[in-house]
């Protein structure tokens, strides 16, 4: 005969156990870690950030809202605030669609006595 007989061979990791358990993980592990830093991380920065400006907003601030509009805020209530975006035209919004304060007002209270 020209063909010669092939016999199976036995599985050579079936007696290490933990240390195959380990290798298999370690790039799923090392996924994650750097998914954690290069995206969850950054994010929830960026979330806190954007927590403090929209606590931070007040009366006389000219924002930018996520839809483009400009205006400057006349109140600020819960979770909404009034934006007069032309004179005597003012539209109520979302607090959490600001993105960008532009130029921060003055204290309600300053010129009250001049």
């Amino acid at each position: 005969m020209l063909i010669s007989t092939a016999y199976a061979q036995a599985a050579g990791g079936a007696t290490g156990g933990g240390a195959d358990l380990l290798i298999q993980l370690a790039p799923l592990v090392l996924i994650f870690i750097v998914f954690y830093f290069l995206m969850i991380r950054p994010q929830q920065k960026r979330m806190k950030e954007h927590r403090a400006l929209l606590e931070a907003v007040r009366r006389g601030d000219v924002v930018v809202a996520g839809s483009g509009i400009i205006g400057k805020v006349a109140k600020v209530q819960d979770g909404e605030i009034v934006l007069e975006v032309a004179e005597g035209v003012r539209i109520r919004m979302l607090k959490s669609t600001v993105t960008e304060v532009r130029t921060k007002g003055q204290p309600v209270g300053d010129d009250a006595g001049k």
